[in-house]
């Protein structure tokens, strides 16, 4: 009675179970447009869009963001008061080293030059020997407005230095994109920075050493390694293609022998991973128990430099690093192992579901590469979208802001007569704007060199267009791909003799999307995207609340909105696919086919719940196995561990830079594939809930589902012949 009333509550809320049809054999062909008026939506946005485009191209100079531009505002070499003044100077470019720079811009002085500083030079050491001058005069890098032919005292020069309208200091530099960049003399052996004046050495810890020091030492040590990574990438190019292609035929390798291999595949699969994940929390705590006995002292310290010359050493020297791999080893080696014990069964359901899958994917062989067509849509939207953006950020004038000024300060300027318009000091939340400043834009209390373009209102809401069509063009195009998929392997499982699939499937399912649900792909990517910028809002307010350390209350429930909407967001992605799935096969619009599949999955929730997450942790451990192959065969490659190989290897400075580049690679191609292969045991495993609620193996209902499901399943097809 128990299991009776169970199946009642599950009718009357799930709907019942779906009826034999014997006109249906899969995606219908007769069918309508589905969601026409979200199609129109997508289409009129899209018409908005590109008068935004339009705009933004008009109106946008990228010129702006490109050419060096000073603290006015002026491009250099290119406006007509700085024409011949073609490179940007900065006043000190230690503050240049800050990591708000990226956000705020360089927070000192910038004038255009006609040349760059040939020379070193320190304002301090003329002023501390009160000598020449005239040398000093000839030497030092003003503002526009100082006229330096009518300083005629040491503490004239101290004043506009103190005042920050003549640069303190600077060094020999070169031309980089326009910009003065010091070009730096560092003697092997020596970590401190000197200047060469007059021929005397000058120690720089007379203005601000120890600053200056780490700055240039950073700077020269990225350059450095920024150098060698491109001679690295350049010298190995046809080693990096070579592990590409073999990472893709490794894939192509792997589907087919999951095609015929699949469950002795996946048990050794799991079975190893156990051995190996028990081993590595012995090992792991092994090392842990000894390096905590080790004094720290005599443990190296491990720095980002170390990974790119493959100086593991330092890292495996640290005890927290073991720590953290043997917990994570820990919790693997749970999970397979409670997998293994409790869903012995569901395993082999899921198990046979991905050999099905192998077999539609070898079937229509062209599935595998389709994803190559909405990959270079998703890049064309995206390039689309940034040179939108980067136009509109281009727009209008532009706008000197001064961060970081405490507002119960006064923000009194310097010169503030000294354009045509009145000198202007606004509050703007924790910012301000000064308008129309002097040379260098400074008030008394930061500097205001930061330019922004297009302060107008309008501008903001073009870039809240812009973003949300990027995000809607990308779920797009990514719904699309899925829906094309899916209308693929749903033709394959629905046709009875497998043999008899239709050479052009991937090509009919790719025109029946395009001519009539292109609305529902508008109406289930309009719902991510909406998800995904309520989320982006909520990632900016959190970083506003930031600046409130005390205000606790306030970030837990920000982090639980946050929480929820991640939650909500999987979700969604969840049943649009299923959605996908069912519209691809009956032809319903969106809201239909969500609530056919919701039901479908729901009427069979333990078996979603198991295979869903079982077929997609194997799948995981294929697309692990490839690129951890990948990664350790090429490791011993390049580190000369295979003797060989040696003398194909080229002469690197970084040989892990190959390495790194190869591994990321075979991760975005086997995710490429097994994205195929996910859609694949997705489709075919709602068309087998399908299959199991609408036939019962009789004359007139066959299964179409393969023998050895109906084996799993203790079910079968009456007459042997459709076995």
């Amino acid at each position: 009675m128990g299991s009776v009333r169970e199946e009642e509550i599950v009718k009357s809320v799930f709907g019942s179970p779906l009826k034999h049809s014997p006109d249906f054999h899969g995606p219908l062909k007769r069918r309508s447009c589905t969601d026409i008026l979200c199609l129109f939506l997508f289409l009129a946005f899209i018409g908005g869009w590109i008068f935004v485009a339009t705009y933004a191209y008009r109106h946008g100079d990228p010129q702006k963001l490109i050419y060096p531009t000073d603290s006015r505002g002026l491009r250099c070499g290119v406006d007509e008061e700085v024409k011949d003044k073609r490179y940007l100077f900065f006043f000190d470019l230690t503050e240049c080293a800050k990591p708000a720079v990226l956000a705020t811009g360089c927070p000192t002085p910038q004038v255009c030059v006609k040349e760059c500083p040939k020379e070193d030079f320190a304002a301090s050491y003329y002023l501390a020997t009160n000598r020449d001058l005239q040398g000093l005069k000839n030497k030092l890098i003003c503002k526009y407005d100082v006229d330096v032919s009518r300083i005629t005292s040491f503490a004239q020069v101290k004043q506009h230095v103190d005042n920050k309208e003549c640069a303190a200091w600077y060094m020999n530099s070169s031309s980089l994109a326009g910009r003065c960049i010091p070009s730096f003399f560092i003697k092997a052996g020596q970590e401190m920075v000197e200047l060469t004046i007059n021929g005397q050495r000058y120690d720089k810890d007379n203005i601000q050493s120890s600053v200056i020091k780490e700055a240039t030492l950073e700077l020269v040590k990225a350059q450095e390694v920024g150098e060698m990574l491109l001679q690295d990438l350049a010298g190995s190019w046809h080693v990096i293609l070579l592990g590409l292609l073999e990472a893709m035929l490794l894939c192509l390798v792997y589907i087919v022998i999951m095609r015929f291999l699949a469950e002795p595949m996946i048990w050794l699969s799991l079975i190893g991973s156990m051995i190996l994940m028990s081993f590595c929390i012995y090992f792991c705590y092994d090392r842990y128990t000894y390096l905590s006995a080790v004094p720290n002292t005599s443990l190296p310290d491990p720095t980002l430099g170390d990974i790119f010359t493959g100086n593991f050493q330092a890292y495996l020297a640290v005890k927290d690093t073991w720590l953290v791999l043997g917990i994570i080893a820990a919790v693997v080696l749970v999970i397979v192992l409670l997998i293994t014990l409790f869903l012995r069964n569901r395993l082999r359901i899921a198990i046979a579901l991905i050999r099905e899958a192998s077999k539609a994917v070898g079937s229509t062989m062209s599935s595998l590469f389709f994803p190559v067509v909405p990959w270079l849509l998703q890049i064309l939207v995206l390039s689309f979208g940034l040179s939108v953006m980067v136009y509109l950020a281009s727009t209008g004038t532009p706008v000197n802001r001064v961060k970081g000024m405490d507002l119960d300060k006064s923000c009194q300027c310097q010169n503030p007569k000294l354009y045509h318009n009145q000198f202007n000091c606004e509050k703007e939340s924790f910012k301000r704007d000064c308008h129309d400043a002097n040379s260098g834009g400074e008030c008394l209390t930061a500097s205001c060199a930061f330019h922004s373009y297009g302060k107008d209102a309008i501008i903001t809401w073009f870039h809240t267009y812009n973003i949300v069509g990027l995000f809607w063009g990308l779920f797009f195009v990514s719904a699309f791909g899925e829906m094309v998929l899916a209308g693929t392997f749903a033709t394959w499982y629905w046709t009875f003799k497998k043999e008899n699939v239709p050479f052009y499937t991937v090509t009919s399912a790719f025109f029946r999307t395009i001519r009539y649900h292109m609305g529902t792909l508008a109406f289930g990517s309009l719902i991510i995207t909406i998800c995904r910028i309520i989320r982006m809002i909520l990632e900016w307010i959190d970083h506003k609340l930031k600046k409130y350390p005390n205000n606790g209350f306030a970030r837990g429930i920000l982090c639980c909105c946050k929480c929820c909407f991640w939650c909500l967001e999987k979700f969604l992605r969840f049943l649009n696919r299923n959605a996908y799935i069912m519209c691809a096969v009956h032809g319903k619009n969106f809201c239909n086919s969500a609530r056919d599949a919701f039901f479908l999955l729901m009427r069979n929730v333990v078996r979603v719940v198991v295979l869903d997450k079982v077929t997609d942790f194997l799948l995981f451990l294929g697309k692990l196995l490839i690129v951890s192959a990948m990664f350790a065969q090429w490791f011993c490659i390049m580190s000369g561990k295979l003797p060989f190989a040696i003398e194909h290897i080229p002469t690197l400075n970084y040989y892990m830079v190959p390495v790194f580049v190869i591994t990321i690679g075979s991760y975005f191609i086997a995710s490429v594939f097994f994205n195929v292969y996910a859609i694949a045991v997705d489709t075919l495993f709602l068309c087998f809930l399908e299959d199991s609620e609408r036939n019962d193996g009789t004359a007139e209902k066959p299964y179409f589902m393969s023998a050895k499901l109906l084996r799993i399943l203790s079910k079968k097809n009456k007459l042997d012949k459709l076995d």
